[in-house]
């Protein structure tokens, strides 16, 4: 009795492998054959049936032999689709691209060009990693916008966009707070500059204001005595700026402070480099400061702009 049931079950393993073995050879027997017309056909069956990998397989074999004829418009757009299904979205904005300028008069034409931007919006990474694929999105999107701007995808394409914008924005902001977090705070002020003048309408505006005075402070107390008079004084200009445009702002009272403080060391500072006029030894100890201490990199260049 049990060799009859292991006969039995190894009967139907042998024809489970045997079925599933001649599907596969349907397939690749098809894939490998001449009938393009069938393939064609299969393709398109696959695609609908939204098995994009045999789809795929067909339709990578079709695009070379079908360029040039009258079925080639369907292929193309299948094609890219197929790739934009399977989220490979570098194949699909190609495709979708390529379809747009061979065939610019389709009625696909307009949705293709869409897509292959929107693929580009689908592969912008997070905003603290290279945003190559950002600018470019932006640029085909606003592309798409120039060329047809009564489209109903108008109105998606700059919501993308500005999608896209708050996240250049955000690199910006986070890029200038990582200068003040490490300690090159002259580079901070220049960063936050540039992120202010980019994004004049940023969420972060009086957050990075406030740090421009936070940042210009530490960068002149860390200065040498020499160089801190004209450092403290653009604290007390930027937070005079800052509290005027701010009245209520809850950094108000801090901002007042640095200000403040910064009078004191406009102070002390006079008061060192008289004191060294007149005492050898306090000039002999800023001498050896000034010699021991290193500016930062960013000091090279005050008015280089930071890059995001």
């Amino acid at each position: 009795m049990f060799k009859k049931q292991l006969t039995l079950l190894a009967s139907v393993l042998a024809l489970l492998i045997i079925t599933l073995g001649s599907c596969k050879s349907k397939y690749e027997k098809l894939k490998a054959s001449n009938d393009y017309a069938k393939k064609y056909q299969e393709a398109i069956k696959y695609y609908n049936q939204k098995d994009y990998n045999k789809a795929l397989g067909l339709f990578e074999v079709l695009v070379e032999r079908y360029r040039g004829r009258a079925e080639a418009e369907d292929l193309f757009y299948y094609y890219a689709f197929t790739n934009y299904k399977l989220k490979d979205y570098t194949s699909a904005r190609y495709h979708f691209k390529q379809f747009a300028d061979t065939y610019p008069s389709s009625t696909r034409a307009e949705e293709c060009r869409f897509f292959s931007a929107y693929c580009y919006y689908l592969d912008s990474p997070i905003y603290s990693l290279d945003q190559d694929n950002t600018l470019k999105a932006i640029e085909a999107l606003q592309l798409f916008i120039n060329l047809y701007p009564k489209s109903d995808r108008v109105a998606e394409a700059s919501k993308l966009i500005q999608n896209l914008r708050d996240k250049l924005e955000t690199k910006a902001y986070a890029n200038a707070k990582l200068y003040l977090t490490i300690g090159d705070y002259q580079s901070a002020v220049i960063a936050f500059n540039n992120a202010l003048r980019d994004y004049p309408d940023t969420k972060y505006g009086e957050e990075m204001e406030y740090l421009i005075v936070k940042s210009q402070y530490q960068y002149a107390s860390h200065s040498l005595e020499y160089k801190q008079e004209d450092r403290y004084n653009q604290t007390v200009v930027y937070a005079d700026q800052f509290n005027e445009k701010y009245p209520s702002s809850k950094y108000g009272a801090e901002t007042k402070d640095l200000a403040k403080d910064s009078e004191r060391g406009i102070r002390n500072a006079k008061r060192i480099l008289a004191e060294a006029l007149s005492n050898e030894k306090v000039a002999k100890k800023l001498a050896n400061k000034d010699t021991l201490k290193t500016a930062p990199p960013s000091e090279k260049n005050q008015q280089q702009k930071i890059p995001y």
